[in-house]
C-alpha cells in the first residue's frame, strides 16, 4: 500500500515539525513506494526553505532552492527569496545575500522594491556600507524607492558618520515626494544624539510632529534621554521621562536602565531605588537590561559585594543572568586587580547555567596577562582557541612580549605553537620572538632550549 502523503498533508506536517532536519526528512521521502515524481506545493517549499533558512542549513536551503527552481506549475512568491536574503543578512553573509537578490528573476519572479529593501537591509546587517552606496547610485535600475529604502540609505549613512550624506537623503526623499515617517525621524534623532548634537535632535523632535504630523515614539525619546545622560544633563532627561508619562507611550526597560546607568555615574545612587519602584508602579518589570545597569554601576564604585547581591536578586525574581552580567562583574575585577577572584567567577558560570563568550576570555586573558599570570594566561588561551575564539591581536602581542621579558623559554615554546596552530602569528610576533632568540643565543643554554621549543613549528 503506498503511503504517499498528499501536498496539503505535507505542507501542515512541516508547519507543526520543530526539528529542521527532521522537516527536511519528511520533504524528502513524502511517498515510501511510488514511483512518479512528487507534486510539492508552493506552500511545501516555501515552508522548508524558510524553516532551513532559520537554523543557517543553508546548504539544504539551496538545494531545495534548485529543486523549485525546476518547477513548471507555479512561480515562488517575491516573499519567499526576501526571507532567504534576510537569512544570510544575518548571518553576516553579504555575497549569498546579493546572489539571492540576482537570480530572483531566474525563478520566474519579478523583483521589486519589496527585495530590493530586503538586499538593503541584509547588507546593513552585514556592515556592507559601501554596496549599499554602489546600488543606490543606481537604484533605479532595481526598483522605485519608497519610504522603507530612504530609512536603510540614512541609517547606513548614519553607522557612516555622514550625518550631512543622511541629511541629503531626507531631503530628497521630501523632494521625490515620499513622507517620512517616525522610523525615518528616529535615525536621525538617534544619529544626532550619538554626536552629542542635542540641539539639533530636541529642534527635529518639535518639528516631526509641528511640521509633519508624525508623533515621536519611545525610541525617540530614549535616544533623546541617552544623549542627555551622556552629557550629564540628568534633570532634563528625567523631565523627559515625565513628558513620556504624560504621552501614555508606555516606558520600557530601556529608559529606566538608562537614567540607572546615569544616577550611578553622577554619584546618586541612593535615587536608584526610587526608580525601581517607580518601574513597577509603572508596570514595567525589570528585566536583564535594568539588573545589568545596576551591576555596572556597584562594580565602578568597586561594590562587588553589592553587584553579587543584584545577581541574587535577579533569580529570585524570576531574571536569569545572562553573560553579561557575569562578564561586568568579571571585567571589574580584573580591572581591580582582583584576578583569582575573576578566575573563580569564570570557573563558576557554567554551573550557574551561563557560559562564558568570547568576551569574558578576553577580558580574564588580558586581565591575567597584564597582573603578569602567564601560565594561567596560556591555560585560557587554549581553551579559548579549542573554542573557537580568537584574542584581540594587541593582546597576544603584550603576552608573548611578556613571556619573553619574564625569560619563561619553555612557556613561550608552548604558546608559540597554540598561536601558529591558531594561524595567530603575524610579523610583530615573529620579531619579538626573533629578537629574544639572538639575545638568548649569547647565553648557549637558554638559547639552545629555546631553538628547541620552537623547532616544532
Amino acid at each position: 500500500m503506498d503511503k504517499k502523503i498528499s501536498p496539503f498533508r505535507l505542507s501542515s506536517l512541516l508547519r507543526l515539525q520543530k526539528n529542521p532536519n527532521l522537516a527536511l526528512q519528511l520533504f524528502q521521502t513524502p511517498s515510501k513506494t511510488s514511483l512518479k515524481p512528487y507534486r510539492y506545493s508552493a506552500l511545501s517549499y516555501d515552508l522548508i526553505i524558510t524553516k532551513l533558512g532559520r537554523a543557517k542549513m543553508f546548504h539544504d536551503m539551496e538545494q531545495i532552492l534548485l529543486q523549485m527552481k525546476q518547477e513548471t506549475r507555479f512561480s515562488p512568491k517575491e516573499i519567499l527569496f526576501c526571507h532567504v536574503i534576510s537569512f544570510y543578512g544575518r548571518s553576516r553573509m553579504s555575497l549569498q545575500a546579493l546572489q539571492t537578490f540576482d537570480r530572483i528573476p531566474s525563478f520566474r519572479c519579478q523583483r521589486t522594491v519589496r527585495s530590493l529593501n530586503s538586499l538593503l537591509n541584509a547588507l546593513l546587517n552585514c556592515k556592507n556600507l559601501e554596496k549599499i552606496r554602489e546600488i543606490y547610485l543606481n537604484i533605479e535600475q532595481y526598483a522605485i524607492p519608497d519610504s522603507c529604502t530612504y530609512n536603510i540609505l540614512i541609517n547606513a549613512r548614519c553607522l557612516n558618520n555622514s550625518l550631512s550624506d543622511a541629511w541629503n537623503l531626507f531631503d530628497e526623499m521630501r523632494k521625490r515626494g515620499i513622507r517620512p515617517n517616525v522610523i525615518t525621524f528616529g535615525t536621525l534623532i538617534s544619529a544626532l544624539c550619538a554626536d552629542s548634537k542635542l540641539d539639533e535632535a530636541f529642534r527635529l523632535k518639535s518639528e516631526m510632529l509641528s511640521v509633519f504630523g508624525v508623533k515621536p515614539n519611545v525610541f525617540v525619546y530614549t535616544s533623546l534621554i541617552k544623549g542627555l545622560c551622556k552629557i550629564n544633563e540628568f534633570d532634563r532627561a528625567f523631565k523627559l521621562k515625565e513628558e513620556m508619562l504624560e504621552e501614555k507611550l508606555g516606558i520600557d526597560s530601556a529608559v529606566y536602565s538608562t537614567l540607572i546607568n546615569a544616577l550611578f555615574r553622577a554619584d546618586r545612587k541612593g535615587e536608584v531605588v526610587r526608580v525601581l519602584e517607580e518601574m513597577r508602579e509603572n508596570g514595567c518589570k525589570p528585566d536583564t537590561v535594568t539588573y545589568n545597569a545596576m551591576i555596572a554601576g556597584c562594580c565602578g564604585e568597586k561594590d562587588f559585594d553589592s553587584a553579587f547581591g543584584v545577581l541574587k536578586e535577579m533569580v529570585v525574581k524570576g531574571c536569569k543572568p545572562d553573560v553579561v552580567s557575569y562578564n561586568i562583574i568579571i571585567g571589574g575585577f580584573c580591572k581591580e586587580g582582583r584576578l583569582r577572584e575573576a578566575c573563580d567567577l569564570f570557573e563558576d558560570m557554567p554551573r550557574r547555567e551561563c557560559f562564558p563568550d568570547v568576551v569574558s576570555y578576553r577580558m580574564l586573558f588580558d586581565g591575567l596577562c597584564e597582573g603578569m599570570e602567564f601560565k594561567e594566561a596560556a591555560f585560557i588561551l587554549d581553551e579559548m582557541l579549542f573554542k573557537g575564539y580568537v584574542p584581540r591581536a594587541l593582546s597576544v602581542l603584550k603576552f608573548v612580549e611578556g613571556l619573553c621579558g619574564k625569560g619563561d623559554m619553555e612557556l613561550l615554546g608552548l604558546v608559540m605553537n597554540s598561536l601558529v596552530k591558531g594561524n595567530l602569528v603575524d610579523e610583530d610576533i615573529w620579531m619579538v620572538v626573533t629578537s629574544n632568540v639572538c639575545k638568548k643565543l649569547e647565553e648557549p643554554l637558554e638559547g639552545y632550549e629555546l631553538l628547541s621549543s620552537l623547532t616544532v613549528l
